[in-house]
């Protein structure tokens, strides 16, 4: 039983605690205010402190092949070229075909070309490091790594060159022709030089104002073996000068447009100054500003610069060959740095696309299946086709649900009016390294009877796929993935393209 005088000692002791300051130690001993022996470390990689990392590597990176997905792959046979032979018409002078009575008829004549496409071989190495490799048990396989990676950079470089790649180049760029304004912009008064350079897909791919374009490539290989061709860059133009007036001045250059251009690299400043300024989709640009780009010019030199030795010709180029019989399109200047846009037809329709697919229709009698178009474009096709003057000739299905409605509107295929079927339909696709300012037309299939063609576009490979590793030479695993193959486009007519499309 507790005494009096026990419990007045307790209150005696709280009534001194309570007069006490929060830092005496008696005090915090008698509230637990002391510090933990182990308490929760501020920082996730020190203490006792599990580290909650997901096991395996995310891949965050888009592998977008279409054209590769799609394009069927064929077993080559050796040599140095796929070669065929193509009787291209059957009536090449148009002969009549009235015959008298008991006498035999004209002597028909046909007309017949060679085709060639030399095989080429792509790939790309990877390496593993012994100490990566064992570093990362427990976590991920490395080696497994590098080589699935090694795989789908290699499928999207030949992604690019099945749509794109130049080996024979797209020669020198004009000159440019200038004029100079006023008002408008914040070029001060002197006089300016202005220089342009044609770009293939690869340029374009490759090139920005901030890194610049890249002329004569030289690249050392993982054997130490060097190879040189060319990054995408036609020769240059040579310099056009004017002078502004002010300080508000505006120069607008001009040059013809190039065959094979895909973008056009701009240069100016005081002559034999000149810096890149802008890469533009079109044939021309508006200079309102000192360029601000570190590249010059003449660090380009004066060769052509466009041909890549090393690559196939892609299906834009195939279809660009002079000769090819490939329905190209070029759009008009317009407005200079605003360029000529796609015009709607006031019927649901795109007054350039149908002027290309009636084209096809009376030259070759065929109709292509799919367009491969930039973001821009299908933004343009899909203005196009919706706007208010066209209204009439849509149709729209509408759902019956409360509080349901979405805006935006796009056009994912096109209707070709001009065909036997009476109207074909052509899917419409983005294509994630199509240049702004151009649309690729092409077609799996041919309407021709008994044609002896099973795929009008395939891969012809001499070896698919295959992974090399390489004997070790070092402390470090090493990798290659390759493959060696040609892009073959049987019937290049059956291609289209319109290029130098300004954005709407």
């Amino acid at each position: 039983m507790t005494s009096s005088n026990e419990v007045q000692d307790v209150l005696d002791r709280l009534k001194s605690a309570q007069s006490r300051p929060l830092g005496d130690p008696r005090f915090r001993g008698l509230l637990g205010l002391e510090k933990s022996t182990f308490s929760q470390s501020a920082s996730p990689t020190s203490g006792l402190t599990f580290y909650d990392l997901e096991l395996g590597a995310k891949f965050l990176y888009p592998v977008m092949t279409p054209l590769r997905n799609m394009i069927p792959r064929v077993s080559g046979k050796g040599g140095v070229q796929a070669a065929w032979r193509a009787i291209t018409a059957v009536n090449a002078s148009n002969l009549r075909f009235g015959v008298s009575a008991a006498n035999r008829g004209g002597t028909l004549a046909v007309a017949m070309q060679d085709y060639t496409a030399t095989y080429k071989s792509i790939g790309v190495e990877t390496s593993v490091d012994f100490e990566e490799q064992f570093a990362g048990q427990g976590f991920d396989d490395v080696r497994a790594i590098a080589a699935k990676t090694g795989l789908e950079a290699l499928m999207i470089g030949e992604e690019a060159m099945i749509l794109g790649g130049c080996s024979s180049g797209i020669g020198a760029t004009p000159t440019p022709t200038l004029a100079t304004e006023a008002a408008g912009g914040a070029l001060a008064a002197q006089s300016w030089s202005v220089i342009c350079a044609a770009l293939t897909l690869d340029g374009v791919m490759n090139g920005s104002v901030a890194g610049g374009v890249q002329g004569q490539i030289s690249r050392v290989n993982a054997d130490g073996s060097t190879d040189s061709f060319g990054g995408g860059v036609a020769m240059k133009s040579a310099a056009a000068a004017i002078s502004t007036t002010g300080s508000a001045s505006v120069v607008k250059a001009s040059v013809t447009p190039v065959s094979g251009a895909m973008g056009y690299a701009w240069f100016w400043g005081a002559a034999g100054a000149e810096k890149l300024g802008a890469i533009t989709s079109i044939n021309s640009v508006v200079i309102a500003a000192a360029a601000t780009g570190p590249q010059t010019a003449a660090s380009l030199g004066g060769a052509d610069n466009s041909a890549n030795p090393l690559a196939f010709d892609g299906l834009i180029y195939q279809a660009l060959k002079p000769g090819s019989g490939a329905t190209v399109y070029a759009m008009p200047t317009g407005t200079l740095g605003v360029g000529s846009k796609l015009t709607a037809d006031s019927a649901g329709g795109v007054v350039e696309i149908d002027g290309v697919l009636r084209s096809m229709w009376e030259n070759y009698r065929l109709s292509p299946d799919t367009m491969w178009v930039n973001a821009q474009e299908a933004l343009s096709i899909s203005k196009c086709v919706v706007s208010a003057a066209s209204n009439s000739a849509q149709r729209f299905v509408f759902e019956a649900a409360h509080d349901l409605i979405g805006g935006g509107v796009m056009v994912r295929s096109y209707l070709n009016r001009f065909s036997m079927q009476g109207g074909n339909v052509i899917d419409i696709r983005v294509h994630p390294n199509m240049p702004a300012g151009s649309i690729l037309m092409t077609s799996k299939a041919l309407p021709y009877p008994l044609a002896g063609v099973g795929n009008v576009m395939q891969i012809r490979a001499r070896q698919d796929y295959y992974q090399i590793e390489w004997p070790l030479r070092t402390r470090k695993y090493e990798f290659g993935v390759y493959s060696d193959q040609v892009l073959q486009n049987f019937f290049p007519p059956s291609m289209a393209m319109i290029v130098n499309i300004g954005s709407a």
